[in-house]
Parts: structure tokens; C-alpha cells; sequence
């Protein structure tokens, strides 16, 4: 008997929830880096308590532990960090590129 997946909810059957992990949502990691890319101070540290905070009811609805919540939250908050130094690394490069063409 093979393990199915319920179309109507996210519970396998057999009641075993699987959340896809939050640092994988590359979609989510861009928009983050994005709006912080844009926005600064205060206002950049609300954006990023709303976000987490809403990361964090999405997998406690699914039934995800505390802990389990916390680790995924801090590792989504690595990629976010990882991918706003990459766009800060590429920006640098090409004003870096664009000032020896002048």
C-alpha cells in the first residue's frame, strides 16, 4: 500500500505533513531580497518581522513543531541574506565593469 497524497488538504495520507522548506522557495527568497534591496531602516526591519511572522503561522497551521518553525525561519532567513549579497555583488560588478568603459 503506497503512501498517496490527499488532493484537498496537506496532509499525506496517513496523516504525515509535509512542508515544502522555506529556504527552497526561491520565489520567495528574490521578493525578500528584493524589497530589501529597496527599502531601509525601520521600515525594512518591519517588512522583515511581517514576513517571518507570516512564514511562521503558514507552518504552525500545517502542524509543524516550534522548533522545526524556528529552524526553518532562520535557514530562509540565510538565503534571503545569501541572495541580497549576491545582488549586491552583481550590481558592484557591473558598475565596477561600466566605470573602466569610461
Amino acid at each position: 500500500m503506497g503512501v498517496g497524497r490527499n488532493r484537498d488538504t496537506s496532509e499525506i495520507e496517513g496523516g504525515e505533513v509535509v512542508a515544502f522548506p522555506l529556504a527552497a522557495r526561491v520565489g520567495d527568497v528574490e521578493r525578500c531580497a528584493r524589497e530589501l534591496d529597496l527599502i531601509h531602516g525601520s521600515a525594512a526591519v518591519a517588512y522583515w518581522k511581517i514576513e517571518c511572522r507570516q512564514l511562521a503561522v503558514e507552518l504552525s497551521a500545517l502542524g509543524v513543531p516550534d522548533s522545526e518553525i524556528r529552524r526553518q525561519v532562520l535557514a530562509f532567513q540565510a538565503e534571503v541574506q545569501i541572495a541580497m549579497a549576491e545582488r549586491y555583488r552583481t550590481h558592484a560588478t557591473e558598475r565596477s565593469r561600466s566605470d573602466r568603459r569610461t
